[in-house]
């Protein structure tokens, strides 16, 4: 066999790695947890030993206490209470059934903290049950010595020899947490796959809607009021062009007005206003002739005339053509004729029974498609939350995969290349 073949490395299936794992590291790991075994069925022994050590204490002061002899009811009270919490203090401790690294640590952390909190009960406690129960003390501290012995050798296990296992635990354990991200993966994509159908339904409902919207639009009485409001519109620029050079002296007549420089009825001001703010409208409500705009014209022509409203030679010239045009010419004849015609015919299709239902009609489709963008902008945020959230684990799932199959070289020696199926 070439030295090529030999370095090719060992392709094993996710599902079947941690089986070989353990295979390929039994002859290492095993007798470590046969060693752990053993350390955790003499702690335990100890932990017996010590509470038992304690019990008899206990016994032997309640039955002196039960004496009530002054010389010793005290000592015997002391040494009650002291056997009593070390006993409960030991029967704290839980040594577990099985060997593992997480296990050990955690009955390492509690035999520390229980060893130094059986020492310093004793220092603290004995020389108030002193010279008594001279023989029970002397069991217990030995018990209390040899439970130390074990807490030492249990640290001393965990610490430097059981290393190897643990890097195997480890490794057991970035297989469970590689399997879980993929599972993760595998959720996400099957969310992904419906977010991207919901948005899909959305879209297409959204432009069978749009599409209905268009065909509303597009009904003959529509049309026609579309078409007379782009009329209005039109004859409104007309109306604002042919009185274009009339705005300056409309705002100085009406700041004369205001001042009390002129006298101006009530009607005319309030026309001069509308004419200000919109001429289309202002001629439009004017009576045939509009006269209302012609005498608000000649009150323009007698304050330039008496030097009450002044105006630039240029601007004064245009403006007194346009009032001219007006007055004497008629210029607004057939504009106003249009206006009131076109009005008619708006208020005409507007009060219409059948553009009323058209116009509900495309309101509530027009309100479908509003809520149908909503409903598509959030499906497109959550499928584009989704894709973020499968690129960000199918990127987990290779550095898993990666340091896996280096801590598998590490701990075995073997060349592995993890296959997912």
């Amino acid at each position: 066999m070439s030295a090529t073949t030999l370095s090719q490395p060992k392709q094993i299936t996710l599902t079947e790695l941690k089986e070989w794992i353990n295979r390929e590291t039994a002859p290492i790991v095993e007798p470590l947890r046969n060693k752990g075994t053993n350390i955790l069925k003499e702690i335990q022994e100890r932990l017996d030993d010590t509470v038992e050590s304690s019990e008899k204490i206990f016994e032997k002061s309640e039955r002196e206490m039960e004496k009530s002899n002054p010389k010793t009811y005290r000592f015997a009270r002391n040494a009650s209470k002291f056997a009593r919490s070390l006993s409960d203090t030991i029967k704290e401790v839980k040594v577990p059934e099985q060997v593992n690294h997480g296990s050990l640590q955690v009955l390492n952390n509690d035999l520390e903290k229980t060893v130094t909190s059986a020492v310093q009960q004793r220092i603290e406690a004995y020389p108030y049950i002193t010279p008594y129960f001279i023989f029970d003390r002397r069991r217990l501290d030995v018990s209390i010595k040899r439970l130390a012995d074990i807490y030492k050798e249990l640290h001393n296990f965990l610490t430097t020899k059981y290393s190897k296992a643990k890097m195997a635990e480890d490794t057991s354990s970035a297989v469970d947490k590689l399997l879980q991200t993929i599972n993760q993966a595998e959720e996400t994509q099957k969310q992904r796959q419906k977010a991207e159908q919901r948005e899909k339904a959305l879209q297409q409902e959204l432009i069978q809607t749009q599409q209905k919207i268009a065909n509303v639009q597009n009904r003959a009485e529509l049309t026609d009021l579309m078409t007379a409001e782009e009329k209005i519109r039109e004859l409104g620029e007309n109306v604002k062009h042919n009185l274009r050079y009339l705005q300056k002296p409309f705002y100085k007549l009406q700041s004369l007005a205001q001042s009390g420089d002129i006298a101006f009825p009530v009607d005319e001001a309030k026309k001069l206003s509308e004419y200000l703010s919109d001429p289309c409208e202002a001629l439009t409500t004017e009576e045939e002739g509009h006269p209302t705009l012609k005498s608000i014209l000649r009150k323009v022509d007698e304050a330039i005339t008496e030097g009450k409203l002044k105006l630039k030679s240029a601007r004064l010239k245009k403006a007194q053509e346009q009032i001219d045009s007006v007055l004497t010419k008629g210029s607004l004849n057939e504009l106003h004729k249009s206006c009131i015609e076109a009005h008619v015919q708006r208020k005409k299709l507007l009060t219409s029974g059948v553009l009323a239902t058209i116009q509900n009609e495309l309101a509530q489709l027009q309100d479908e498609s509003r809520e149908l963008q909503k409903e598509n902008d959030l499906a497109s945020s959550r499928l584009k939350a989704l894709e973020n959230e499968h690129r960000k684990l199918q990127e987990r799932i290779e550095n898993q995969k990666r340091e896996l199959e280096k801590n598998v070289f590490q701990l075995t020696g073997k060349n592995v290349q993890i296959a997912f199926s």
